[in-house]
């Protein structure tokens, strides 16, 4: 950006600001631009493959730029082109190149060397300009605002050209000056020009090197992302400071007024409606912010009579508590819908990681990423902008003493009112609130009990284990020469199979397959756990049934696998079994699998030999999981093998899904390739609420006809089949309120396996009625041992499971 040189003895001479000897000097430009618009388009043509949208594209541009240059310099006072300005012209002409080639990218891949070429000269040309102008003493403003112009442009196209690799986001960059010129013709004010300023010319320049840079594609796409986030704060800031300026030497009292009475409701209204925020999202009714909360009585009541000094560090702090007290609601809606219940601040924290991760495999790590920096963005926003509007109403407060104090005297008034009749407009959410204190309150006694809970968990977890006790030659017994396979299904839990939209398919396909089975020689029987985890998290659910500990919680699962406790996978690995995982959802190492379960092979999408497409979270659809574990583990003559094997098609997001194909033909599983691009996807069922519970169904019924008609494609009497779900699907499918009951089935061909579990008392069959036992998810483990192992020599567990109770 140019500055402006003041009028006196270094001004243009008179010759050359007037009289019609300067014009041809703007036919020349005008003459020249055209050509060399045209020329610099054909070098493209013949080296990088200019297609007729680029020619289009870069005509356009050139011949506008020259046109505007040319007519606004003719229209001044000094109608000659200035040495500056020839270098400006060649900027654009540079500029009018990139975007021929960034419009012909929408039909061809982007030549990436010429735009970088074209916009680094046209970057170096912008330090020049300005130089050349000052040196030559023929800066003037109508240069400096030309270019401006070209910079925002050119910006513009880079923006367009980066957003195809990095996401849309990237546009608000290059849309952020024509967004300030809209808003300059709504808004007179924001349209008076800005005085020259250094920083504004360092933020454009930056901006056009990194976007250039993130172009070039020299970066890596993690810390490309990170430096032109960056510069996004930067330009919001530089544009947020010129807005300023404008605002105090361009607005009237009026608009003045209007603009602070403005910002006072928006204040009142962000403060009072955090204080009476929901922290379940069922609570989201247009009642529940119909309430007064008291805790902003309180506040303005402290402002009115603290003096400035005390008032502004009581409301800064008020301020910050407000706004992490927002963030621990928004934590609890979140909590509440994914894994069912509230955020835990002591324990909570670990829980988020397992999540992210969910997220990255489900929509890849680029644009996980990208979601993660604008929730950090946000959440720093969210606090300044609580912080900013609690500290705005104290000061108002105060300094509109008389009338604040009688509408707080009313508002008081009407409160008492409400809470001495207990006036609610919805049922548990009563207008004379306290929520805001009431949870404060909540948090503080659920983390004493969180506390207390975890010394008992620990007491548990380092006692001696009897069933580590039982000598090999008795363990297991029951099963000697068996396969035994734990098969968790993903999402597997009541709601799939009672009282929904979508449970009867999938009952249906439970009877035939059970009908199936039996029509095979094979014997099934079922019942319900209860599961310690909701939603997500599935190793809190396959933890809780190998050690027989109640994992509910992140900080468990680490304690836990950091001990030595007895698992199922140890007492068969110690009874002479072949033990195996198999989690396809899984592509790094997983150091639990050898140092905690002991597990002799551990197999995950890297090592099985999977050529198919991805079914967004599941790398691979169940069917080659189960297809490539029988080709590695289950051959002629191997030895009896325990696995637990994960599958995951039934998992969040539920689309694109799988098909059934014949099992002759899985293959490396590239007979799958066509499948993702069929039926729904990701984002046609995202936030449509039925679409996703029937697209759960759906892959519920896909999970269990895989297992199942593999047992009989598999048939091999020797095999023990343990089915059972992990957790139940979130709220958005299981619904406000649920339970955590899942199924669990046992299949097998011996009868002898169903006479040693017939104290159970499970009912016939895949699908188990509402009479059928219930037993927690951490019983299962001695409850399993028990009926296979010795009775002469087991020893029977004689504690109990890790306190607390499981949710109901």
């Amino acid at each position: 950006m140019r500055t402006i040189q003041p009028a006196g003895e270094d001004a243009p001479p008179t010759s050359l600001r007037a009289g019609t000897s300067a014009l041809p000097t703007l036919r020349l430009a005008t003459i020249l631009g055209m050509l060399a618009t045209a020329i610099l388009l054909g070098v493209l043509s013949a080296t990088a493959g200019l297609g007729v949208a680029g020619w289009i594209a870069g005509l356009a541009t050139g011949s506008a730029a020259t046109a505007l240059l040319v007519t606004a310099r003719r229209r001044s006072d000094q109608p000659v082109m200035f040495p500056a300005d020839w270098v400006t012209l060649t900027r654009a002409l540079l500029i009018a190149g990139v975007a021929g080639l960034v419009a012909d990218s929408f039909g061809r891949p982007l030549s990436v060397t010429a735009l970088v070429i074209l916009s680094t000269v046209a970057l170096v040309l912008d330090a020049v300009d300005g130089q050349v102008a000052r040196r030559t003493g023929t800066a003037t403003p109508l240069g400096g605002r030309i270019d401006a112009e070209t910079d925002a442009f050119l910006i513009l196209l880079l923006s367009i050209a980066v957003s195809r690799d990095y996401g849309g986001w990237v546009l608000a960059i290059g849309a952020a000056r024509y967004a300030l010129l809209v808003a300059g013709w709504l808004i007179p004010w924001l349209a008076a020009p800005l005085p020259p300023r250094y920083w504004g010319k360092v933020v454009a320049a930056v901006t056009g090197i990194v976007l250039t840079v993130a172009a070039s594609g020299l970066i890596d796409r993690r810390a490309g992302m990170i430096a032109v986030a960056a510069v996004m704060l930067l330009l919001a800031e530089s544009f947020g400071r010129a807005v300023i300026w404008l605002y105090r030497t361009g607005t009237g009292p009026r608009t003045r007024r209007a603009l602070r009475m403005a910002i006072t409701a928006l204040s009142v209204v962000l403060v009072w409606g955090v204080l009476i925020l929901p922290d379940r999202a069922l609570q989201f009714t247009p009642a529940a912010f119909a309430r007064i909360p008291v805790e902003g009585l309180v506040l303005v009541a402290i402002a009115v009579v603290l003096p400035a000094w005390p008032r502004r560090i009581v409301a800064a702090v008020a301020g910050i508590l407000f706004a992490l007290l927002t963030l621990v609601k928004i934590l609890n809606v979140v909590f509440y819908a994914e894994i069912g219940r509230a955020f835990n601040p002591v324990f909570g924290w670990a829980d988020i990681g397992p999540a992210i991760g969910v997220v990255r495999d489900t929509i890849g790590p680029t644009r996980t990423n990208v979601a993660l920096a604008a929730l950090w963005l946000g959440v720093i926003l969210l606090v300044g902008a609580i912080t900013a509007a609690t500290i705005h109403i104290t000061t108002v407060a105060a300094r509109h003493r008389r009338a604040t104090v009688r509408g707080l005297a009313a508002l008081a008034a009407v409160w008492a009112l409400c809470a001495g009749l207990s006036l609610q407009l919805v049922p548990g959410s009563p207008v004379a609130s306290t929520s805001a204190a009431g949870l404060v309150v909540a948090q503080v006694r659920d983390t004493q009990a969180a506390l207390r809970d975890q010394r008992r968990f620990e007491q548990v977890l380092h006692r001696s284990d009897p069933e580590a006790g039982v000598p090999a030659a008795d363990l297991l017994a029951g099963l000697r020469g068996k396969d035994v396979i734990i098969a968790f299904v993903e999402s597997y839990g009541q709601v799939a199979v009672r009282g929904t939209s979508f449970s009867s398919g999938v009952d249906a396909v439970l009877r035939q397959s059970a009908a199936s089975l039996a029509r095979a020689d094979w014997s099934t029987q079922s019942a319900w756990l209860t599961s310690p985890s909701f939603g997500g998290i599935s190793q809190l659910a396959h933890s809780t049934l190998q050690s027989g500990l109640w994992v509910n919680t992140e900080q468990r699962f680490a304690e836990l696998v950091a001990s030595r406790r007895f698992t199922l996978s140890d007492a068969f690995n110690k009874a002479g079994w072949r033990t195996v995982s198999d989690s396809p959802e899984d592509g790094y190492t997983w150091p639990p699998g050898t140092s905690f379960y002991h597990f002799d092979k551990l197999y995950d999408r890297r090592n099985v030999g999977y050529h198919g497409p991805a079914f967004s979270y599941a790398s691979m659809p169940d069917q080659y999981v189960l297809a490539a574990f029988q080709r590695l583990e289950l051959g002629p003559g191997h030895k009896p093998v325990m696995a637990e094997i994960d599958l995951v098609s039934s998992h969040y997001p539920w689309a694109p899904l799988p098909a059934m194909v014949p099992w002759s033909k899985v293959g490396n599983g590239s007979i799958f390739d066509p499948m993702p691009t069929r039926g729904e996807t990701r984002l046609s069922i995202l936030g449509s609420a039925s679409k996703e519970r029937q697209s759960f169904g759906t892959s519920i019924q896909y999970s269990l006809r895989a297992l199942t008609s593999w047992v009989t494609e598999l048939n091999d009497p020797n095999l023990v089949l343990i089915l059972l779900g992990d957790e139940q699907p979130d709220a958005t499918v299981s619904g406000a309120g649920a339970n955590h009951e899942v199924v669990i089935s046992i299949i097998a061909r011996d009868p002898s396996v169903f006479r040693q579990i017939a104290s159970w008392r499970w009912q016939d069959g895949l699908l188990p009625g509402p009479s059928a036992p219930l037993e927690r998810m951490d019983a299962f483990r001695n409850q399993f041992l028990g009926a296979f192992s010795k009775a002469s020599s087991h020893a029977a567990s004689a504690h109990g499971p890790a306190a607390p109770e499981p949710p109901r």
